[in-house]
């Protein structure tokens, strides 16, 4: 039997869809007050209604150890996908609550209920992609810099948790996946990306970044969990592009206009401060940060020849990938 965590999310739908297609027996962890819309969606977009009829939802969260230790009883793997993505300075306490000390809660509660693997979703905020020059790969650890934002900080001492959890007698594998590109909630995360491009972003930047297909990230971890490795960690990417060759091939695929506004230093400066106020005003949180606009100026490539090599993990095409969220997007329009 399988415990997943934050089966609600993007990441955690897909995976909860592999398990359910794959007849694999599985518990997913819900809080009492989460949608189900973005799951739901998910299997709905293949056909796979059906299946998530017949989802075991266990009420609970990663932060009531209780209702860990009754979730994860007689299971002997975890996927451990729960977690908050936020560049929002006022959700920092958020995200040491969820992302580190939820991990924490979920390893000892594995470690005591005699789990025997772990799959853990971290993120490329992980590496040192900041403090590296070149190719990032798994080698590149992490080194605190002006650029790391909040979320970093969360998901490195989270990760630490989990290879903590190692050291005591866990088998696990992490993933870290670049950008995710999927479907979902067009409102919410790295989904929205196609939505702001919908509507006429028309600001593009200076740096890359990595990019990688939902599917990809979901099939990878699953595929690791019930293969011979353990103790490693695996960047997911599916391909290196500069924000605005992204921006521009989902824009096409959108059949919207190109952005065609370069945004310079002097122009990021002020569009996250302008920003802040607009948030002060009207106390919504900000759709830019200095966070986010100092990442969006940066430059990075990730390798992945590490799982390539070790697992033959071949990536969905990146046009492809855009191409089809870009007709689900459209579809979900009507």
């Amino acid at each position: 039997m399988i415990f997943v965590t934050g089966g609600t999310g993007l990441v955690g739908s897909h995976i909860l869809l592999k398990l359910a297609q794959e007849a694999k027996p599985f518990k997913a962890l819900k809080r009492s007050s989460s949608s189900l819309e973005v799951c739901e969606n998910v299997f709905s977009y293949y056909n796979a209604i059906d299946l998530f009829s017949k989802i075991n939802w266990i009420n609970g969260d990663i932060n009531d150890i209780p209702s860990l230790e009754e979730g994860m009883q007689d299971c002997e793997l975890l996927l451990h996908c729960a977690a908050v993505v936020s560049f929002c300075p006022a959700d920092t306490d958020l995200l040491k609550k969820v992302n580190i000390e939820g991990t924490a809660n979920v390893m000892n509660v594995a470690l005591s209920k005699g789990v025997k693997k772990v799959g853990y979703i971290s993120s490329i905020a992980t590496l040192g992609r900041n403090s590296t020059d070149g190719l990032v790969d798994e080698e590149c650890h992490f080194k605190a810099t002006k650029l790391d934002s909040n979320y970093a900080f969360s998901k490195y001492f989270a990760e630490q948790e989990v290879w903590r959890a190692s050291q005591e007698g866990l088998d696990v594998v992490i993933v870290n996946p670049s950008v995710i590109l999927g479907p979902g909630d067009w409102n919410k995360g790295s989904s929205q990306i196609f939505l702001r491009l919908y509507k006429g972003l028309k600001f593009y930047t200076s740096g890359s970044t990595g990019y990688v297909d939902v599917v990809d990230v979901a099939d990878s971890l699953v595929t690791l969990l019930f293969s011979d490795v353990k103790n490693e960690r695996f960047i997911i990417n599916g391909a290196n592009l500069k924000y605005r060759d992204c921006f521009d091939r989902i824009a096409m695929a959108l059949g919207k206009s190109k952005a065609t506004i370069k945004v310079t230093p002097f122009l990021k400066e002020l569009a996250w401060r302008g920003e802040a106020i607009r948030s002060f005003i009207t106390g919504k949180n900000p759709l830019l940060t200095k966070e986010t606009a100092n990442s969006a100026m940066t430059s990075n490539e990730f390798s992945t020849q590490k799982i390539k090599t070790m697992i033959d993990y071949k990536f969905t095409d990146i046009d492809a990938t855009i191409h089809k969220y870009a007709d689900w997007f459209i579809a979900d329009l009507k």
